[in-house]
């Protein structure tokens, strides 16, 4: 019986839970780092690291994708006892985001074109 109080603590506390993956990878590096006709693949891989997907467009030209996903997880509740009759509530939300860096590069692997995609939901 020791232990009931810390598990109704531990059951019924809120928590958070959050996984990201974001790093470097934001809209303002982008915007200061990539120039188009200027950056190289080179030096994409050392500002941002390797890309997610390297494919090519109708072109023939490479493209690169950097994607980012974001979640977050809120749960938790309360348990309240009233003399003989008890009661319980609870709640939880979930919410994810995604960040797209998609580079097109020239037949000499410099930046031709960019785009930036970002969500939430």
């Amino acid at each position: 019986m020791k232990f009931m109080p810390i598990v109704f603590i531990l059951l019924f506390s809120a928590c958070t839970t959050t996984s990201e993956s974001h790093g470097n990878l934001t809209y303002g590096m982008i915007k200061s780092k990539v120039k188009k006709g200027v950056t190289t693949q080179t030096e994409l891989m050392k500002i941002f690291g390797s890309p997610n997907i390297v494919s090519k467009n109708k072109s023939g030209l490479e493209v690169w994708t950097y994607s980012r996903q974001s979640s977050q997880s809120k749960g938790g509740g309360s348990f309240t006892t009233l003399g003989i009759v008890g009661g319980s509530s609870a709640y939880s939300s979930n919410s994810a985001a995604s960040f797209d860096f998609i580079v097109t590069f020239d037949k000499n692997d410099i930046v031709v074109d960019y785009s930036v995609v970002s969500s939430n939901f």
